[in-house]
């Protein structure tokens, strides 16, 4: 999952929740009542970041659960 952007994804369908970590800072934050369409259209995305802006970023209520590295 090559991305400069987007360091890694990680969904949960039992709870709809997509985990995202995020190139440099390597902070993950999770998305919450994310569809498993929109997760599948993502993770196949050419352009994870561009797919994160247009699809994910301001749609989806999210939450800071963890700090990366560069803290």
């Amino acid at each position: 999952m090559p991305s400069t952007a987007i360091q890694n994804i990680h969904y949960d369908p039992s709870r709809r929740v997509l985990s995202v970590w995020f190139v440099p800072s390597g902070d993950r934050y999770d998305y919450e009542d994310v569809e498993p369409e929109i997760y599948m259209a993502f993770k196949a995305a050419f352009s994870k970041g561009q797919f994160f802006n247009e699809f994910v970023r301001h749609r989806f209520r999210y939450r800071l659960v963890g700090r990366g590295r560069r803290h």
